[in-house]
């Protein structure tokens, strides 16, 4: 088996001590590969799947040249060039109820959008410019041959792909197979991803809390988030600080999911087995990020690459750190592997930001925001006290603040990039 750090090793800037954020995307996403397995399943029940097999469509789309506006077919080589334009209207056409008709010279045939075009018709003249009157319609000069018209193929062609594999199955992907009377498509098989949290301090939600512990948030927060992804998740639980017992959750963690994700344990702490415990297990290929929140971040491999292997993200521990990584690393690297082809790089846009922010350059920072409106005017502030632990902060929020590594200060009204949330979370 070739060694994670053996394949990325040649980066000039992979240092598994601080690697910055783009290169760790960028390995993460390079290494994983998405899982096999194809499933034939009703189209209804395919949102939110991913192609495993490009839909080729049997009809072209349209299936006929066709009226693109409600008004008059009328052949182009009749109207005057500098005037006015009188034909008789011999018929109407409907979408699903041609006109089976063929115009002669000073002819013209009502005609409604979607309606197949008659035989004679090479442009359409909508409704709203013309005079109709006594089965007469007076067309003004100023048209263009072709107009108003939608030809048969224009959209999607018999034979050729209508959509390609890889691609997530949205809203308007059913549409598109259903426009070409596909009832079946193949899809990947689910991705399944297991996590739990760990650390002797952290309980379940609902039994008390004794001095020094707190509740769990962080299962909670991953369950919404893979849940929003269509996944097969298992919730393994809290696992407390004990090596044998983490490595033995882990191998069988990786036996029946194709990705871990783990919370907390991943720092230098002393009760923090996580890395020592996966690089026994298989391979760490970096442990920390150039970036606040989710510096103390690992990724690599439990076992080889049978059914007993599985891919392994030690998220931080402290809750924000925990989203922000999740957003900018798993999620992607897992929709990889679900077989989203290509999976896009986070969108950044670039606002105003209304208030000044400290930063001293070198690493990528993530700070939560909220986007607004101001005269009209996009802008972007923070949500005010950015601690790691301050899960109400990502509550607030709608998008984050991206300061990438040679950002310094911010001064009220300079632009920054922001990523926002809607869609994600």
């Amino acid at each position: 088996m070739t060694s994670l750090a053996s394949q990325f090793g040649g980066h000039d800037a992979y240092d598994p001590n601080a690697l910055p954020v783009e290169l760790g995307r960028r390995l993460i996403l390079d290494a994983v590969e998405p899982v096999g397995g194809i499933e034939h399943i009703p189209l209804r029940d395919a949102l939110g799947r991913v192609l495993a097999e490009p839909v080729v469509s049997p009809i072209d789309v349209p299936a006929h040249d066709n009226s693109a506006m409600d008004g008059y077919g009328l052949c182009y080589a009749d109207l005057a060039a500098d005037g006015d334009t009188t034909l008789s209207v011999i018929g109407t056409a409907f979408a699903g109820q041609p006109f089976d008709g063929e115009l002669q010279p000073g002819q013209a045939v009502r005609i409604m959008t979607g309606a197949r075009l008659p035989a004679g018709v090479d442009t359409v003249v909508m409704q709203e410019v013309v005079r109709a009157a006594d089965g007469r319609v007076t067309v003004p000069p100023g048209q263009r041959c072709g107009q108003n018209l939608r030809r048969a193929g224009e959209d999607l062609r018999a034979g050729l792909a209508a959509l390609p594999a890889g691609r997530l199955i949205r809203p308007a992907e059913l549409g598109l197979v259903a426009s070409l009377g596909i009832g079946s498509v193949a899809v990947r098989r689910r991705l399944r991803v297991a996590f739990f949290s760990t650390g002797d301090e952290v309980v379940n939600v609902g039994t008390p809390a004794g001095d020094g512990q707190i509740y769990d948030s962080n299962r909670y927060t991953l369950f919404g988030m893979l849940s929003r992804l269509g996944f097969d998740i298992i919730d393994i639980g809290v696992i407390r600080d004990d090596p044998e017992t983490l490595e033995t959750t882990l191998r069988d963690a990786a036996s029946i999911a194709d990705a871990v994700i783990t919370s907390g344990g991943v720092s230098v702490g002393e009760a923090d087995f996580t890395r020592e415990v996966m690089a026994r297990l298989g391979e760490v290929l970096f442990w920390k990020i150039a970036m606040k929140p989710g510096r103390p971040m690992a990724f690599g491999r439990i076992g080889g690459h049978g059914s007993d292997a599985a891919w392994l993200f030690g998220l931080p521990g402290n809750p924000v750190a925990v989203m922000v990584t999740f957003y900018q690393f798993a999620r992607p690297a897992l929709l990889r592997l679900a077989g989203v082809d290509p999976v896009a790089e986070p969108a950044l846009l670039g606002v105003p930001c209304a208030t000044p922010i400290r930063k001293a350059p070198g690493r990528t920072e993530y700070l939560r925001g909220v986007l607004f409106q101001d005269g009209g005017q996009w802008q972007v502030r923070s949500t005010g006290a950015q601690g790691s632990g301050i899960l109400s902060s990502m509550a607030d929020a709608n998008c984050l603040i991206v300061l990438g590594p040679a950002q310094g200060n911010v001064a009220a009204g300079d632009t920054v990039q922001v990523q926002v949330l809607d869609g994600l979370v």
